[in-house]
């Protein structure tokens, strides 16, 4: 499933290819996503250009010129989008290459002036499009829990240690808990903690104040650098201009099952446990507590 970075990602290439373009028509080949999706409710949105789109969590948000709805999707495992102009197309979701694309898992097709076209293609169909009012945007039922972004100000010492009091949970799954801090799935939560050296199935109570500090430190810069390097292409991930996601090189422990450590004065070895059905990977050294 795509997390913060790799959904930023798409926001950014989706923004680069469709921002005042307007909507013309809306094809729907198959509606059946995790929520049916309904013909009715998207035709709200035709004949309005795009005015910008913005990420919440793993959701994208798409806001609409002189138009009081919007359109949240959620790219769910394997859903992304495909733009098409003129012939070419253009890659801004992951999991395959474009040789990849099998027509067949086409759900939807949005036409935009100057023969712009996004396809919407979701093989898996766990992910979804709905449209609601832009007034309900701080109310919506998937938007209304989450928690701060983790690259805001608010995602502070304060707020973290407020949050986990007296609660009886590994730190690793208060991490995954998008009601805490949003965004965040098991890849980054897993190199987050293997760079605060913290265990992922400590308890989250017995975090002390400078770990919760290097917490904190270490989910912005881990999210910042993976951004800046285009996201995780574990499964050839590539944004609309063609560029494929690089962090996977950069992984501590993820993955990295048997493996040494990759701290120089570091004898470990990267080990395995499951926390709530979730593979958990740590350095048998650098993460003990």
């Amino acid at each position: 499933m795509p997390e913060l970075p790799e959904v930023e990602v798409v926001k950014k290439s989706l923004e680069n290819e469709i921002c005042n373009f307007k909507l013309q028509d809306i094809e729907i080949i198959d509606g059946n996503l995790r929520y049916k999706v309904k013909p009715r409710e998207l035709s709200k949105i035709i004949g309005f250009k795009v005015a910008r789109i913005e990420r919440r969590s793993k959701y994208l948000i798409f806001f609409f010129n002189q138009n009081d709805f919007i359109m949240i999707c959620h790219l769910g495992m394997t859903g992304k989008f495909l733009i098409k102009n003129n012939q070419i197309k253009k890659k801004t979701s992951f999991y395959y290459d474009l040789s990849d694309h099998n027509k067949k898992h086409d759900r939807l097709i949005f036409t935009f002036n100057k023969r712009k076209k996004v396809i919407y293609n979701d093989i898996r169909k766990f992910g979804f499009i709905k449209i609601d009012l832009k007034k309900n945007i701080n109310t919506n039922y998937h938007l209304k829990t989450l928690g701060p972004e983790p690259l805001t100000r608010f995602f502070n010492l304060k707020y973290f240690s407020s949050y986990i009091h007296n609660r009886d949970r590994s730190v690793k799954n208060i991490m995954m808990d998008q009601s805490f801090v949003s965004g965040l799935g098991n890849i980054y939560v897993n190199e987050i903690l293997f760079l605060s050296k913290v265990k992922p199935n400590r308890d989250v109570k017995s975090l002390k104040k400078k770990e919760i500090k290097n917490i904190i430190k270490n989910t912005k810069r881990v999210l910042k650098i993976a951004i800046n390097l285009g996201g995780s292409s574990i499964k050839n991930f590539s944004s609309s201009e063609g560029r494929k996601g690089t962090y996977q090189q950069k992984f501590k422990v993820y993955g990295r099952l048997g493996s040494q450590c990759s701290n120089s004065d570091c004898r470990g070895v990267i080990k395995k446990i499951e926390i709530s059905n979730r593979a958990s990977f740590y350095c048998s050294k650098c993460q003990k507590y």
